[in-house]
């Protein structure tokens, strides 16, 4: 039986995308280092990125935007990503394995799915932190690149999470077009948001 790891990066910022990501790696010797993203530097997730993409046998990212996320909530957001992973896998023999508690698509789909959430497969399944390590690291530097455009949310230390600086900009020059408008709203009560 074939591992797929899947796992996303930006449930819970005020801006930018949710990424998800999954991964087959090839056979052989697992990568040192390799565990949850968080629980790692930026500098060796970077590094232990580019070995992951080398040794994959496969991998897709799907990222979702934060269009998509205030017009369906978040929870879906991460279900499409998932979906649009698990459809971008050719070798029909794989299980899925999901970082997390919950997988459900519409329709039921998922029963047609063989899958097993495991609830921080991050730390445990070394697929899933295969996965965590390429979206996270795809997320952070969608991110980076936003902070070119939007510097005074501080988009590049911050990542789109809802740290005291990056409320008090966006209290100051109220949001920009890439933050999650639905996520908001108690921030915002006094200024409009559209």
């Amino acid at each position: 039986m074939i591992i797929c790891g899947i796992d996303e990066a930006g449930r819970g910022p005020l801006a930018g995308p949710v990424v998800v990501a999954s991964v087959i790696m090839r056979p052989g010797p697992k990568i040192e280092g390799v565990r949850d993203s968080k629980k790692l530097s930026k500098k060796k997730r970077e590094k232990l990125f580019g070995g992951i993409l080398d040794n994959a046998a496969e991998y897709h990212i799907s990222v979702i935007d934060n269009y998509y996320i205030d017009g369906h909530n978040i929870l879906k957001s991460v279900m499409k990503g998932m979906e649009e992973c698990i459809d971008s896998v050719k070798n029909a023999d794989v299980k899925f394995m999901i970082d997390g508690n919950y997988f459900k698509l519409e329709d039921g789909r998922e029963n047609n799915i063989n899958f097993e959430t495991v609830v921080k497969g991050d730390d445990k399944i070394y697929e899933i932190s295969c996965a965590s390590i390429i979206a996270k690291v795809t997320r952070d530097r969608m991110m980076e690149e936003l902070h070119a455009k939007f510097p005074v949310y501080g988009f590049n230390t911050n990542m789109g999470y809802g740290t005291a600086k990056h409320i008090k900009a966006i209290l100051e020059n109220g949001p920009c077009e890439m933050h999650r408008k639905t996520f908001l709203k108690n921030i915002l009560i006094k200024i409009p948001l559209f």
